[in-house]
């Protein structure tokens, strides 16, 4: 199965007959409830087998693969991306890098079988701050006992199963542990459903809680070794974090085309909408910015295979990213529709089910904030130990598409990289010489880059926590754009050939503006720039082709 087989069997978004289309979609939004005939497509494509390994019966060997068949889910509605897939990834990625053999067998039987695993972490008065979750586990014989509240979790109460992520010590980074549980082997009076928390965004996902009252849980349920929750929990948001990212495009690619649609359908000023400067700029500039997600995305699912080592900064930088550019996006793409942009049915009415939609999934699983205190503590080292000196990445990790080493989740790490080689293509590449916009271009991001490494250098302590000053703030968040940069242009440089200039100069534009300063293309570069990714995205859409860089993988 692939993602273009999946995208066959939602069918037409566009056909109000289909019962995975727009309308239907809308409807299933509008009454709070998830789009069933969605749900039952999914089980016929076998989604969760996307989750599972093959060496346990799945389909999941590449990185990229598994975020594009989640891509397409996404692009049509992202709460069946999230309530039906997205969600029972979360949680059974800890049951791949640390559980035991009966465990791996359990989980992989339960999504095989097109059943739900809940990633019961979340707790109201903590946020994302997990590490001060309070439900607590405590020892009793051979198993636990567990006492607490999980609040706003995911598919809570229609999961057959969950891990479950609780305090077993006292405070610190060996306080909690992890636990893989089935609904089935607890007892009724030990637990009590709350009532389901309502939405904007999201609304046909299932938010639920639980509470816990001396609920006795198995010695087998734990998952690793007692106190290993944080570690086992920040290796596998490498991996969810990095798909998350890519799954972005999804949304960003459906709004591009509601936008285009529109402003060809729309009649302004004696003409279409389309035949106005600034609508053509909006939708040039949204098409680059999902040309830079895919991109950069890309790079960091490739990086899980080939720099695992690298992941622990590479998968909240590229989290946090991606998330700002798409909420940008859609703040342009929304200039192009006007007021339909508010409209809840007819031709536009996906949209705002988009926007709102993609609100909750940018700060869910972690928020923009917590990304950039998450890479705090790792850019000093780096400045100081990496940047302008370590050498460039195998050039196989920018080969898009191309072959990859099996996933070896083992080698994912909860400490700091030593080595940043997306930087060092950066720094290689600037050392090539060439007169264009390309070469201004590189010369741009080389200096930012030495900038940024004498600014992260001079962090000290006080700057590497959630109390840090906006100016640490703003050099992580221009680490991000920087890391981006470098992963396009090392991805132009090792098969641009292939692809239209525009793409690259456009993508490359759109993240300099998050910099500041002077730009780097002269106003006419700019102008047919976009008017050449305008005239791309315009005869893709109508040809019905994808937006992005590739087509979908057969």
């Amino acid at each position: 199965m692939s993602a273009a087989e999946l995208d066959a069997l939602l069918g037409d978004a566009w056909d109000d007959r289909n019962p995975v289309g727009y309308r239907a979609i809308l409807a299933a939004d509008e009454r709070r409830e998830m789009l069933a005939a969605g749900e039952r497509v999914l089980d016929e494509y076998g989604l969760n087998a996307e989750f599972v390994p093959v060496a346990y019966g799945g389909r999941w060997e590449r990185a990229d693969r598994l975020a594009e068949v989640l891509r397409t889910v996404w692009r049509r509605d992202p709460c069946l991306g999230l309530g039906y897939g997205f969600s029972s990834l979360i949680a059974s990625v800890n049951i791949w890098t640390t559980g035991d053999e009966e465990q791996r067998r359990r989980t992989a039987g339960l999504l095989l079988d097109n059943r739900r695993i809940a990633a019961a972490f979340h707790e109201l008065a903590h946020g994302n701050d997990f590490a001060n979750a309070e439900c607590v586990a405590r020892p009793d014989g051979g198993g636990w006992l567990l006492s607490g509240r999980k609040e706003i979790v995911t598919n809570l109460r229609r999961a057959e199963a969950m891990v479950l992520f609780a305090r077993t010590g006292a405070a610190g980074s060996r306080g909690h542990s992890q636990f893989l549980v089935q609904r089935d082997d607890l007892p009724a009076a030990g637990m009590r459903d709350l009532p389901r928390f309502h939405s904007s965004g999201m609304r046909g996902v299932q938010l639920g809680g639980v509470e816990f009252d001396g609920c006795p849980l198995p010695g087998g349920a734990l998952i690793g070794d007692p106190g290993q929750g944080v570690e086992v929990a920040l290796r596998s948001y490498q991996v969810t974090r990095s798909v998350g990212a890519a799954m972005f495009a999804g949304p960003l690619e459906t709004a591009l085309r509601l936008a285009i649609r529109c402003s060809l359908d729309r009649r302004l000023y004696g003409g279409a909408a389309a035949d106005l400067p600034y609508v053509r700029a909006m939708i040039a500039r949204a098409y680059a910015d999902l040309l830079a997600i895919e991109t950069f995305s890309a790079v960091v699912l490739r990086a899980l295979h080939l720099a695992p080592e690298s992941m622990a900064v590479y998968a909240p930088a590229a989290k946090y990213l991606t998330a700002r550019i798409l909420l940008d996006a859609f703040g342009d793409l929304r200039a192009v529709l006007g007021a339909r942009s508010y409209l809840r049915r007819g031709p536009y009415g996906m949209f705002q089910k988009l926007a709102r939609d993609i609100a909750p999934a940018t700060f869910a699983h972690i928020s923009l904030t917590a990304a950039l205190v998450t890479l705090l503590p790792q850019l000093p080292r780096l400045a100081r130990r990496s940047w302008l000196s370590d050498p460039a990445a195998t050039p196989s990790l920018f080969a898009l598409g191309g072959d990859l080493p099996a996933l070896s989740l083992g080698r994912l790490s909860a400490g700091m990289p030593r080595q940043d080689g997306i930087i060092g293509a950066l720094a290689e590449i600037a050392d090539e010489s060439a007169d264009d916009p390309v070469r201004r271009f590189t010369a741009r991001y080389a200096e930012e880059l030495r900038a940024l490494r004498d600014g992260c250098a001079a962090l000290g302590p006080a700057d590497l926590a959630i109390d840090a000053s906006p100016a640490a703030f703003a050099l992580a968040d221009r680490y991000t754009v920087v890391l981006a940069a470098a992963s396009l242009l090392a991805v132009w440089r090792h098969g641009g050939e292939r692809r239209d200039e525009a793409m690259l100069l456009g993508a490359l534009d759109r993240l300099t503006e998050r910099l500041g300063g002077p730009p780097v293309l002269a106003p006419a570069e700019r102008e047919e720039t976009e008017r050449r990714l305008f005239e791309q995205a315009v005869a893709r859409h109508l040809d019905g082709h994808p937006l992005g860089l590739f087509p979908l993988p057969a």
